[in-house]
């Protein structure tokens, strides 16, 4: 199955091309980002050649993940996995690893782009994620979008020597904030 290419205004929704590893291999890991997806900063190592390939051909071989691109540059991918089409729901899921698309609102593009497809072509009904309270760039933008916090997860993850709580969001079809 081919994915479909996904457009914003500014940002482009695709599958991978053969440039990518040198992308994902020049971003880099950078403390902040990893910890903002739940990893420990304190752990992190330079990405290597092995590891963009392994990143690439993750969002290669998933059928509903994209590369993020805008103005021609790889910023990260997103996903939508566990889809249940009886129940016409799935998760989202997003990582912005370029450090200089943080914060101008690509993620929150790409997010409606994406809950677009998801409900306008696939047919789903809900979008749900999980995001770290302590992520306050990734809340922002999920309630851009529409989301709507539904509960929270107390101490569900140890980051960096610590417990931090995960809040529950989901967005309705009805709910999503679109592209005008």
């Amino acid at each position: 199955m081919t994915k479909p290419i996904l457009r914003g205004p500014r940002v482009t929704l695709r599958d991978t091309v053969p440039g990518d590893v040198d992308a994902r291999y020049a971003l880099g890991n950078t403390p902040d980002i990893v910890k903002m997806f739940g990893g420990d900063p304190g752990q992190v190592r330079d990405i290597t050649r092995d590891a963009a390939e392994s990143w690439v051909k993750t969002v290669a071989d998933d059928s509903h993940a994209w590369i993020i691109e805008a103005g021609g540059a790889l910023l990260g991918s997103l996903r939508l996995h566990l889809i249940n089409f009886a129940d016409k729901r799935a998760l989202i899921g997003i990582g912005i690893l370029d450090q200089n698309a943080l914060g101008h609102g690509y993620g929150t593009e790409a997010m409606q782009v994406l809950a677009t497809h998801a409900f306008d072509t696939m047919g789903l009904h809900r979008l749900g994620c999980r995001v770290l309270t302590f992520n306050e760039r990734a809340i922002a933008a999920y309630k851009k979008v529409g989301f709507v916090v539904e509960g929270q997860e107390r101490e569900s993850a140890f980051i960096d020597a610590e417990w931090h709580d995960d809040l529950i969001m989901g967005l309705l079809d009805r709910d999503l904030v679109r592209l005008t």
